[in-house]
């Protein structure tokens, strides 16, 4: 299966969020926002979200976490790899707990993407500045 860009990020957001065996509505929520303000997803089609969330579920299921990610990371442009590592850490830490499955799984998508450590570094700093609470 071939994906384009926008559906490879939505497939890593989806991966990201079922790392801890359950998608939470704050995480569907995020990723349901993320795709509406991020200019990668400029035009995309919001109708083809729930059709495009399903079939990683299925790829989930039938092939496994590594498989699904292993396919949606082959389908994102190099130039896109700090935006994908991005978007996931955005659902990662959107209900404010990181369980070890979500570390996990955001170290294997950091190894796949081959994102330098000092961006990566940055992109969880800004993650966590953002979600920072009063």
């Amino acid at each position: 299966m071939t994906l384009s860009t926008q559906d490879a990020l939505i497939h890593i957001m989806i991966v990201t969020a079922s790392s801890d065996a359950a998608i939470s509505s704050d995480e569907l929520v995020r990723v349901q926002g993320l795709i509406g303000r991020m200019p990668v997803f400029a035009g995309y089609d919001m109708a083809r979200f729930a059709s495009v969330a399903n079939a990683c579920v299925d790829a989930i299921n039938a092939a496994g976490i590594e498989a699904a990610l292993e396919t949606a990371v082959a389908a994102v442009p190099e130039r896109f790899h700090d935006t994908a590592y991005a978007v996931a850490v955005e659902v990662a830490v959107v209900d404010l707990n990181l369980p070890q499955e979500e570390l996990r799984l955001l170290e294997m998508l950091r190894d796949r993407l081959a994102i330098d450590r000092l961006v990566t570094a940055a992109i969880e700093a800004a993650a966590r500045a953002r979600m920072r609470t009063a």
